[in-house]
């Protein structure tokens, strides 16, 4: 898509004003911060704390826009990300000295496409391919997958002419992200899942199988491709969080599957028994993540049931979500001493009510219970699946601000 000139001087300014913030001396300090964090085993420091807008950006961003093409826009919103949260939110998200084009990978699991219908706000439901395995195992078919270098290297150039001379353009490669088990409840109904999973434990295990020997293979075509960068600072990590450590190369070119991180999550095992995923789920997933260096594991689930049996064994895991169904107790005493960051999610449900006002008292109180949980832990917030903060970016400051306060205990 061609961009106006009106756009490209806009975009211009906008690098302009990114390379500014980068060498703010706040932003300098923040990186240190980062980097210190990355390089420790242990706390070091207060906790970092990072807001992901993805659910509500649309109510922040779009009053920051000036561009008026599409792919401007594209361009300049993926610009304005990182500067929405330093200037209106003061979190300890970065901004980048570098505009970032992502590798750009396909990959179907099974090659049937997902099937959603809207069901009201913003509900949905996924629309099943799979009832009953032995009927239809036969339309689980090899799971398609691509390099798209051409793609990024568009992108690369694109972005290079427009203003390159002012903001290094940068080829990055985030974490490695695998999620198998949301792939099945995509093109299978949940309860059908965990039938299958008890009366038919035998195929089940073998669709599994097969899906994971197809992300294995993909993993292993984008380390053959020699396209893969490493990330150990700030690439997205998932989960709100980077790629900080000490123990990976960062921007290594060429780089292999066992110099990068992997983030995995089986949010939809929330309703098995902790020895059904472990017998079940947990070898598979075992698979995937014995290829990669460093390991980022959960999202909305909660890991205290797997932690004993599962997590406990994986020697490169280095982050697990604490999300608002997990025990923070328990997880606390579990992490003590063990270098794996007690990665928090809060309640969405604090900062992400539809109204102007915060509620402090409920504020000050969970970050609170969580100094109290996690003392002693190598602790990280990321306040994630908020989809309204009532159009008032000052109520997601102040919530930073308190979370801040909560924390020092």
């Amino acid at each position: 898509m061609s961009i106006s000139q009106k756009d490209r001087e806009i975009l211009r300014d906008l690098a302009k004003r990114q390379l500014e913030l980068a060498a703010s001396k706040r932003n300098q300090q923040l990186y240190q911060d980062w980097m210190a964090y990355g390089a420790s085993k242990t706390p070091v420091g207060r906790p970092l704390i990072r807001i992901e807008t993805d659910s509500f950006a649309q109510e922040i961003i779009p009053p920051m826009m000036k561009c008026e093409g599409d792919e401007a826009r594209r361009i300049e919103w993926q610009m304005l990300r990182p500067i929405a949260n330093f200037t209106l939110f003061e979190d300890d998200t970065l901004v980048p000295d570098y505009f970032e084009v992502l590798d750009h990978y396909q990959f179907t699991p099974f090659n049937l496409p997902v099937k959603s219908q809207q069901t009201g706000g913003l509900g949905h439901h996924f629309i099943p391919y799979l009832h009953d395995l032995e009927e239809d195992d036969h339309l689980l078919g090899k799971s398609p997958f691509a390099v798209r270098e051409d793609w990024a290297q568009q992108r690369v150039q694109q972005a290079v002419e427009i203003f390159g001379d002012i903001l290094p353009v940068k080829r990055v490669s985030n974490a490695a992200y695998c999620t198998p088990m949301q792939d099945i409840v995509h093109i299978m109904n949940m309860d059908d899942m965990y039938i299958a999973m008890i009366d038919d434990e035998e195929r089940f295990d073998a669709m599994l199988g097969r899906l994971v020997d197809d992300y294995i293979e993909f993993f292993q075509a984008q380390e053959d491709s020699g396209t893969l960068h490493t990330g150990a600072r700030m690439q997205h990590l998932c989960q709100g969080s980077y790629c900080f450590t000490n123990e990976l190369q960062d921007d290594l070119p060429g780089a292999k599957n066992r110099d990068r991180w992997l983030f995995m999550d089986s949010q939809e095992t929330a309703g098995v028994s902790p020895e059904m995923y472990r017998d079940l789920v947990f070898p598979h997933y075992k698979r995937v993540m014995d290829r990669f260096g460093l390991i980022s594991y959960g999202c909305c689930e909660a890991t205290h049931p797997i932690w004993d049996d599962c997590l406990s064994k994986l020697p490169h895991l280095r982050k697990v979500s604490i999300s608002p169904w997990c025990n923070e107790e328990f997880m606390g005493e579990r992490l003590l001493n063990t270098g794996v960051t007690y990665l928090r999610k809060p309640p969405a449900t604090i900062l992400g009510m539809n109204t102007p006002v915060l509620d402090e008292e409920a504020t000050l109180a969970c970050f609170r219970k969580t100094a109290k949980a996690a003392k002693g832990c190598k602790l990280e917030i990321a306040q994630r699946d908020v989809y309204t903060v009532g159009n008032n970016p000052d109520k997601v400051k102040r919530f930073v601000q308190l979370a801040r306060i909560g924390l020092e205990g």
